[in-house]
């Protein structure tokens, strides 16, 4: 448990209600056959965030700083933090409402009914109370709760649905793209390797650990909880697979589904799971948002800092208010994913270049197998995204 670090929150983080909606559309309308998109993009992410805490431990400074630093054209350097702190900071909002929202999903399955500003104001409630209280010890140990909470849900799930193992690795090993599998294999990969990752990860690490030979826990604690984080969103994939509904809209009908399997316990599993997931994401988003606008503008502020919770009450209350005002949780899902889409081979690119500087970075640089599997992520990202622009805009 002393290993157990920021890695946590990652994971808590990119298993959001977007992700478990991916996951649900992903494994009825395709059953086990897109689990090698999922295995991709945890690999892909493992990668990612390895690079991002590294940076963080070797530099001291956080992702935002890192990029300020080693952009030596003024005006490039000014259109790139900017286009950062735009994007990170309504991405985060957007994000923010669907976070609240799916928190709010999986309390009316518990509950079976109720109102939705009362479960709005209850959730953005206690994401308030726990960032404004917590410091980062307290914040990891909620979130260790939570998200073992959020697993043990969906394993069981996925466990009692008995899947065919041996159809279960051949889509996890197999790749290929059904009809009309191209948009759910981008929603997947665009849920799990989420840019305001990167920026919330190079920043807490500095929390958890103060020297450059820490470099070595960072990675073990990466691994682990991002691959916990991925084996949660593979059940659900297994789950949804098991669904003899064919029209699923949301993440709630997965638990109807499941009904002829479970008896009513299915609500409960699915309900408790969506909660936890949007709660850890409600409190993630705009805990990254404050950090980004914290390297952004060089405040070198903490925790309590009176400037650095004001951004991540103004992301919060922008959430809250969304949901309180009838946005779709859904649509705002959908418009913080399209922004992460484009947003994140930008990212990607900026960070691979400062990990390759050895200036930066000294014996802490990149290998080559990190330059290559980085090189790779970031050319499928540029591919898939291309092919969904085009797609979205009927070209062909």
């Amino acid at each position: 448990m002393k290993r157990i670090g920021p890695g946590v929150l990652i994971a808590a983080a990119f298993i959001g209600p977007g992700t478990i909606t991916a996951c649900t559309l992903a494994g009825v309308s395709f059953g086990y056959a897109l689990l090698w998109a999922m295995l991709f993009s945890v690999l892909a992410t493992i990668v990612l965030q390895e690079m991002a805490a590294r940076l963080g431990i070797v530099t001291k400074k956080g992702l935002a700083d890192a990029i300020r630093d080693q952009l030596q054209i003024k005006w490039i350097r000014v259109a790139v933090i900017g286009i950062i702190l735009m994007a990170i900071l309504i991405g985060n909002a957007a994000y923010e409402a669907g976070n609240i929202g799916g928190a709010v999903l999986g309390l009316e399955a518990i509950f079976d009914k109720g109102n939705n500003s009362y479960f709005a104001l209850i959730i953005g409630g206690i994401a308030f109370l726990l960032l404004w209280l917590g410091n980062y010890k307290m914040l990891e140990k909620v979130f260790i709760f939570l998200i073992a909470l959020m697993s043990l849900s969906f394993l069981i799930t996925a466990v009692l649905t008995k899947p065919n193992v041996l159809e279960l690795a051949k889509g996890l090993f197999v790749p290929s793209i059904p009809k009309d599998g191209l948009l759910t294999i981008i929603a997947l990969i665009g849920t799990t390797i989420v840019p305001y990752n990167l920026f919330l990860h190079a920043s807490l690490v500095n929390e958890k650990w103060k020297k450059q030979s820490d470099v070595k826990m960072a990675r073990s604690d990466t691994v682990i909880s991002i691959g916990l984080g991925g084996l949660v969103s593979m059940s659900i994939i297994v789950s949804a697979a098991a669904i003899p509904l064919q029209e699923v809209t949301m993440a709630t009908d997965l638990a109807k589904g499941l009904e002829p399997l479970f008896g009513n316990m299915a609500r409960y599993f699915m309900g408790i799971g969506l909660f936890a997931a949007g709660i850890t994401s409600s409190i993630t988003a705009p805990l990254a948002a404050a950090y980004v606008a914290n390297s952004c503008f060089d405040w070198k502020a903490g925790l309590k800092d009176t400037k650095f919770r004001m951004v991540w009450i103004t992301v919060l209350l922008v959430g809250v208010a969304t949901l309180l005002y009838n946005f779709k949780p859904i649509e705002v899902i959908t418009f913080a994913q399209v922004a992460n889409g484009v947003l994140l081979p930008v990212i990607a690119i900026l960070l691979v270049w400062i990990v390759n500087k050895g200036q930066v970075m000294g014996s802490y640089k990149n290998n080559m197998p990190q330059n290559i599997y980085g090189i790779l992520i970031i050319g499928v990202c540029l591919v898939l995204g291309l092919k969904s622009i085009v797609k979205v805009f009927g070209l062909f």
